[in-house]
């Protein structure tokens, strides 16, 4: 089972290794002509070949070009109705003679959209009917039958990766662009969520005059479920703050705590966030200084918001 398992590796690698010296003039072609494309990319391809080609039509949405994918059998069924001018077909099948293909060229001339053919038939129906035809035949499938569809589909499947990646790189895509298309995942979340978007305002603000007792400052910690309160003056500009810490420090040496006022005890130089900054930048400001929130301050130095290191646990930034 070891070497049957190594040898199905082994021929899919060196599939894949085989197409580095067909990137040619065809690809360059190939890569243009999407590029100029006003419209979407239509990826199409029956069986694994269809399975593969909605792999590449996702991987291409999500990095940039937008497409989408065309079940042929569909297609001849009333779903054409998908293809417009100023797309781009990519259509996959490893024989080139897939009927289902084949029956949908004739309307994709009518339409004029170029097609790009990702085949192991170079004479076949569809490389000559495509704009660009590039090679993915393979030598032999890694199916000792040579009947199921294996390195065949390993090969395409890396072609479109080729493509995807080559058309990100040449539109300058960056990874607020693929966040934009990935909101709901991780990396989407470290990239649009801001310490606006998470933080605690109004009066959930824990904050307390230099002049309040202790008393009232350790309501205002407990209540407001920060670990933190905000000190500030008579204006109310920021002074500094008072953690839990502090409190559980200033009781280990003494026994006076509430007979001090919260500006003996606050200290200064808080840690303050930009409410524009992304929350990523603010998980790494905390890990850095080892603490567990962080203040945002108006243009007068007001604290107008606070960001506890469990709205960034919530929110899937850490």
């Amino acid at each position: 089972m070891l070497d049957s398992a190594k040898k199905v590796l082994k021929i899919e690698a060196e599939a894949i290794l085989a197409l580095i010296d067909r990137i040619d003039g065809g690809f360059t072609r190939a890569m243009e002509i999407i590029l100029a494309c006003k419209g979407r990319v239509v990826v199409t391809g029956m069986g694994k070949s269809g399975l593969i080609g909605k792999k590449i039509a996702a991987t291409l949405a999500s990095t940039g070009t937008p497409a989408l994918f065309l079940h042929p059998a569909e297609g001849i069924h009333g779903d054409l109705g998908m293809v417009m001018k100023g797309d781009v077909i990519i259509a996959i099948s490893n024989s080139g003679e897939t009927e289902e293909i084949v029956k949908l060229l004739p309307v994709f001339k009518r339409l004029a959209v170029p097609v790009i053919a990702l085949t192991g038939g170079t004479a076949s129906t569809l490389a000559r009917a495509a704009e660009v035809t590039i090679d993915v035949g393979v030598s032999e499938e890694a199916c000792p039958l040579g009947l199921a569809p294996t390195a065949s589909t390993t090969a395409a499947l890396a072609m479109g990766d080729a493509m995807a990646i080559t058309l990100l790189e040449k539109r300058g895509f960056k990874e607020e662009d693929f966040a934009c298309f990935h909101p709901g995942g991780s990396l989407g979340k470290k990239l649009l969520l801001r310490v606006e978007d998470l933080m605690h305002n109004g009066p959930e603000v824990p904050v307390v005059k230099a002049k309040t007792l202790m008393r009232e400052a350790l309501f205002e910690i407990t209540s407001k479920k920060m670990g933190v309160t905000t000190v500030v003056d008579d204006n109310g500009k920021l002074v500094g703050v008072i953690t839990d810490g502090d409190l559980r420090r200033y009781l280990e040496k003494s026994d006076d705590l509430f007979s001090k006022s919260a500006g003996e005890l606050a200290h200064g130089n808080p840690k303050i966030i930009n409410r524009n900054s992304l929350a990523a930048e603010a998980v790494s400001v905390m890990e850095r200084h080892s603490i567990t929130s962080l203040l945002t301050v108006d243009g007068e130095g007001r604290p107008d918001g606070i960001i506890h290191l469990h709205d960034l646990l919530k929110a899937g930034i850490v």
